[in-house]
């Protein structure tokens, strides 16, 4: 069985600076043994994952459409943010990955998708988000869970970890799989645990975000830059 955190970021987000290695690291403090890197806005980091961690690992990314965040999974290269839901979807469609939905229904988060765009592209959903450590509010998961048993869509969970200690804070154990169709199977079989990070952790996030801007306001990560 793995243990999957399938929502972290690294410092490849521009408010993240977890690097890579310390990842790893930590993931095997705690067992965790299989990840999706769903950075903001770029495959960069996750592909370079893949080639370092000695276990499983998504290549994600999350996504700023004009209605709300949609991560990509098994993705190949980055898709641009900034573009139509729909724009959004078909592209990583033409990359052959799946279409999740993270942090739904979190009313409180601004980069979550709206609910009646997810209620129009329920369809076209492959995973959704039953549980994010960020998400304060107890109903988001309720609602999600809802919705996923609804329209058939497989559930996951994550810590959308920013910070070392927040990694394993959400997680679910599923099957050894191979590819995204053995992936969402397993899903199907997932058994989700976790807890909450305290809230006071977007304060860590938007500060490191404010620091990034302000050293390099044209913030960009390179696929070949040395890992720290």
């Amino acid at each position: 069985m793995l243990k999957a955190d399938l929502h972290i970021h690294t410092k490849y987000s521009m408010d993240s600076s977890t690097t890579l290695k310390a990842i790893i690291s930590r993931c095997q403090e705690l067992g965790i043994n299989c990840i999706a890197i769903a950075d903001h806005g770029t495959v960069a980091g996750a592909l370079k994952m893949q080639g370092l961690a000695p276990f499983t690992v998504v290549v994600a990314e999350e996504i700023l459409t004009h209605h709300g965040e949609i991560m990509g999974m098994f993705l190949k290269e980055t898709i641009p943010s900034g573009s139509s839901v729909e724009q959004t979807i078909s592209q990583i469609r033409a990359q052959g990955g799946l279409v999740c939905i993270p942090h739904p229904f979190d009313t409180i988060r601004g980069s979550a998708l709206d609910n009646q765009t997810l209620q129009e592209i329920a369809g076209q959903i492959d995973v959704i988000e039953a549980f994010n450590s960020r998400s304060p509010l107890l109903n988001s998961s309720a609602k999600a869970k809802e919705f996923a048993e609804k329209h058939g869509i497989a559930r996951s969970a994550g810590s959308d970890a920013h910070t070392l200690q927040e990694v394993g804070n959400a997680y679910v154990e599923i099957p050894e799989f191979t590819g995204k169709d053995d992936f969402l199977q397993a899903l199907t079989r997932g058994k989700i645990s976790g807890h909450r990070t305290n809230p006071l952790i977007h304060v860590s996030t938007t500060l490191t975000r404010l620091k990034t801007q302000l050293i390099n306001p044209f913030f960009a990560k390179e696929e070949g830059e040395q890992d720290r």
